[in-house]
């Protein structure tokens, strides 16, 4: 592996507080493979044997049931997916393909789970990555189950504009069909809804997005912190005081 992935590996939330000599001995179980698009990386109800690491590329997670498939989450360097199976030793309940040609690191999940039992700083790290995991779905959970489409629509862009740093014009990062996968949506309703959505307050040109009128569109849905996120950096947070309101729009969440 190059040093320089090794420094952004070493570099996660997940791995930096480690024993140098415990993140060493994982990375010599590790290796880096190159992958094209469109390849299954793993399939849900497989063991899980890798914990894996997007270096390069895109990758996303999705599940299936009775003919139905739907987008689960969409992974971007420097990025991990697959954690808690691998470290409970369970079947992975998503699987994953690459949506572009990527380069992974993958890391055997016995050798997490031996780290993982002697080395604490990493063990509450991986609790810190777990818990964060769990937010991430309840938020998705709650966006689908008290939205409605046009209202998930809106948010998902003003979270977008807020990943850009505030900016009003701003590529989606991935392709519409996958957005409305995401969503709990069809890509005709997807469409539908976003053509409905210009005299909101935004425009969408093939894959670019053009707010033009921040304030209507949010009025259309507010965004909501307990929804949207993010959470605070818990070294950074500031004084209760201090903290945004829920409903703050993004730089202009």
């Amino acid at each position: 592996m190059r040093p320089e992935d090794l420094a952004e590996v070493r570099s996660l939330s997940l791995f930096r507080n480690m024993l140098q000599g415990n993140f060493q001995a994982l990375m010599e179980g590790a290796y880096a493979q190159k992958f094209p698009a469109g390849l299954e990386l793993i399939r849900e109800g497989d063991q899980a044997d890798f914990f894996h690491v997007v270096v390069e590329g895109k990758v996303e997670q999705y599940a299936h049931w009775q003919g139905r498939s739907t987008t689960m989450s969409v992974i971007e360097p420097v990025g991990t997916f697959i954690l808690a199976a691998c470290i409970r030793d369970l079947p992975y309940l998503m699987s994953a393909r690459t949506l572009e040609p990527s380069r992974l690191l993958l890391i055997p999940a016995s050798d997490l789970r031996s780290v993982f039992r002697r080395d604490p700083e990493f063990a509450i790290s991986v609790v810190e990555e777990l818990a964060g995991a769990f937010r991430a779905m309840a938020r998705h959970a709650k966006n689908l189950k008290l939205r409605n489409s046009r209202e998930r629509i809106v948010c998902y862009l003003l979270t977008q504009s807020r990943l850009a740093g505030g900016a009003d014009h701003f590529p989606l990062p991935i392709e519409k069909r996958l957005v409305a996968s995401y969503l709990g949506m069809t890509p005709e309703n997807l469409s539908r809804a976003l053509k409905s959505l210009e005299g909101d307050g935004v425009q969408i040109k093939g894959n670019m997005v053009s707010i033009t009128d921040r304030r209507a569109l949010m009025a259309t849905s507010p965004p909501d912190m307990l929804i949207d996120g993010p959470d605070p950096d818990r070294f950074t947070r500031a004084p209760a005081g201090l903290r945004a309101p829920l409903h703050t729009p993004p730089k202009a969440e």
